[in-house]
Parts: C-alpha cells; sequence; structure tokens
C-alpha cells in the first residue's frame, strides 16, 4: 500500500470546502495541491504538510512529526505527522490549519513549458 487511504480520505473531507483543490498522486504518495500548490500529502502513514520553516520552532515542544528528509536531505519547510496522533478530528484539523495558513505565502512551482 503506497499510501493509507482511509486517512487520505479524512484530509479529501477536510479540503471539500476549498474551492481549487487537486489530488496528484506523487512521490509514492497522494499529494493535495491548494490553489495549485503543493499544501497537504498523505505518505504511507503520515501526512506530509507545508509549513512556513520559521514556524516550525512553535512547534519543537508537539510529539508525533518529524522534519521531511528525502535522501539524507532537510526539505526545508516539510513535516511528517504520524498517524499515531491524527486519531481526534480536531487533531487532524490542528494540522491541516498550520498548512492551510501558510499556503498562500507559499510560493507555486514552476510549470514546464511543454514544446511545441
Amino acid at each position: 500500500m503506497p499510501y493509507n487511504e482511509i486517512l487520505a480520505n479524512r484530509v479529501a473531507e477536510k479540503l471539500m470546502h476549498l474551492p481549487d483543490v487537486e489530488e496528484k498522486e506523487m512521490f509514492g504518495g497522494l499529494i493535495f495541491m491548494v490553489d495549485q500548490k503543493m499544501c497537504i500529502g498523505v505518505m504511507k502513514d503520515k501526512v506530509m504538510l507545508r509549513l512556513a520553516p520559521e514556524s516550525l520552532v512553535a512547534l519543537e515542544n508537539i510529539d508525533g512529526w518529524e522534519q521531511m528528509m528525502m535522501s539524507n536531505t532537510v526539505m526545508n519547510g516539510y513535516i511528517l505527522v504520524s498517524q499515531d496522533v491524527l486519531n481526534r478530528n480536531e487533531d487532524l484539523d490542528f494540522w491541516i490549519k498550520l498548512a492551510l495558513e501558510f499556503n498562500p505565502l507559499a510560493k507555486a512551482s514552476k510549470k514546464n513549458k511543454t514544446k511545441q
């Protein structure tokens, strides 16, 4: 199983009210693009969130999350939250709110220009 579909459905339900959400399978998980920017994802049994890098200091005393790594490189501004701390809807809401608050400030990825 590349990602937890039950967890992905829970996240999707939390984003239903937003006008511009797109789901994409990427990086072995399911990514939720909000306003055409990577915002939230489900990777195996963890939720990936894109946050302001400076906001991580305020989260130091909260259990259940870690910096996202790819090939031994810290992905600045991306964290993974364990499913173990997302059992209650209020807990999932807390983390999703953080990502949605940062989303308007996040830079969109550059679009690939197709050759004609």
